[in-house]
């Protein structure tokens, strides 16, 4: 059945297969963003609002963390798995899962004893700081439950079980919305309330995916006999891992450097951007998911050395998600003003929101066609092309945007920074494409 999946199947029918699970993972993983932004809104407490929203780039370091095992090891299983050897891809997840899980408390232990440091970086004031270390405390002891999600997330998929790996998104989350008004109203818990539904969802997921592998799986283990620790291994991953965690990552530090560039004009304009980033999540989710869905085919068809499968992957890839950023674009803008009224009371808070939203929704088609390039490179094991790219977006790319124009357009300057990374990031894409993967997959 999975070489008929990865080998046979008609593209469109297998990349659907495997993508369309992940996008229901990830909208219900939206509709969880939206419950819990609603709830946090309507506490009417917009420091309490600003105080989550700046502790919004820590959450996606730690997927940026569960990226370098999760995506790492996916990206090296599906490969092998191509190659027809089941032996080494079971060991190969078992280091992934364990070293997940030993990363993850070493980060807990560390970011610990920088709490304050890290509030301080992240932009948290006075008036938010309260807030802000509530919910940065619960999560950080948690945060082991969320680098660990990842892995088994990832790996099911390349085996072919991306069903498996939506439900175990999907249960865990609507724990996560079930507890969210309990704990923020019910036990007056507020921004710690948030982060404990969060983290409770997450151990939820966590034991699923468990039960799933031990019982389900043909291929990934969590017996700790199955555990090998050599360099070849670690390097594999790694050499992946890094450059796709690099994304999530370079979205803690646009998220973080977005706060920061909006602190001139207010709490305010931090709690807006923090609600119009939950909204964007509509188009960015659903995205990611189309493109990451189709992965494990284009890792598979490259180490079988399907070349005609796999530039047709890749094409049909491009078109989806592309096509998927442009309906979200027109439907999330259309609509802006009163999903934004859902969250806001204020005519002129909800004015600028529909702006904000309009700009960082704009570079939405561009973005799902970068994100197939670079889940090329990371399925293929183009570790320098993965790394240039994911750092682009929001990183290097960015960073010069948000300070020339900031600095020369005020405001607005900052709320358009976002697509104007978009569309540089997306020449420097197809620039790659080329030098990288083209020669090689096109004989």
């Amino acid at each position: 059945m999975q070489n008929e999946l990865f080998e046979k199947m008609p593209i469109p029918k297998a990349y659907m297969k495997m993508a369309l699970p992940v996008v229901m993972g990830m909208v219900v993983t939206l509709v969880y963003n939206l419950v819990d932004t609603y709830f946090i809104a309507k506490t009417g407490n917009t420091d309490l609002i600003a105080g989550v929203s700046i502790c919004a780039p820590l959450f996606t370091l730690l997927l940026a963390i569960g990226d370098i095992f999760g995506i790492g090891g996916s990206s090296v299983i599906s490969r092998i798995l191509g190659a027809h050897d089941k032996n080494s891809a079971r060991k190969k997840s078992t280091f992934c899962i364990y070293t997940a899980v030993f990363t993850g408390i070493i980060f807990t232990v560390i970011m610990f004893a920088l709490k304050k440091q890290m509030l301080t970086l992240l932009g948290a004031t006075d008036a938010t700081y309260e807030y802000a270390e509530q919910y940065y405390t619960w999560l950080i002891l948690g945060s082991t439950f969320v680098i660990f999600s990842l892995v088994p997330s990832n790996l099911l998929r390349a085996e072919g079980k991306a069903m498996e790996s939506m439900l175990g998104s999907v249960i865990g989350t609507v724990i996560n919305i079930i507890l969210d008004p309990i704990f923020i109203f019910g036990l007056g818990l507020g921004a710690a309330g948030a982060a404990m539904a969060t983290i409770i969802g997450y151990i939820i997921t966590c034991t699923f995916f468990v039960m799933i592998i031990k019982t389900k799986s043909d291929v990934l283990s969590v017996d700790f006999k199955d555990l090998q620790i050599d360099g070849e291994t670690l390097a594999s991953v790694l050499i992946i891992g890094l450059p796709s965690s690099i994304t999530n990552l370079m979205q803690t530090i646009g998220i973080t450097l977005t706060n920061r560039f909006l602190q001139p004009y207010g709490d305010e304009s931090i709690a807006i951007m923090g609600i119009v980033l939950k909204i964007v999540n509509i188009a960015v989710l659903i995205i990611v998911g189309l493109a990451f869905g189709g992965q494990p085919l284009i890792g598979y068809c490259y180490g079988a050395k399907l070349k005609e499968r796999l530039r047709k992957i890749i094409a049909f890839g491009m078109a989806v998600t592309g096509g998927a950023g442009l309906v979200c674009l027109v439907g999330l803008t259309v609509f802006s003003h009163p999903i934004i009224g859902r969250f806001l009371t204020d005519e002129a808070m909800i004015a600028t929101g529909s702006k904000m939203l309009l700009f960082q929704l704009l570079g939405m088609p561009l973005m799902g066609i970068c994100l197939i390039v670079i889940c090329t490179f990371q399925a293929t094991g183009k570790a320098s092309g993965a790394f240039i790219l994911s750092s682009c977006r929001q990183g290097i790319v960015f960073l010069p945007a948000i300070i020339i124009l900031s600095s020369a357009l005020g405001l607005n300057g900052v709320i358009a920074a976002q697509f104007t990374a978009d569309i540089v990031t997306t020449v420097v894409a197809f620039g790659l494409f080329k030098a990288l993967v083209w020669k090689e997959i096109a004989g």
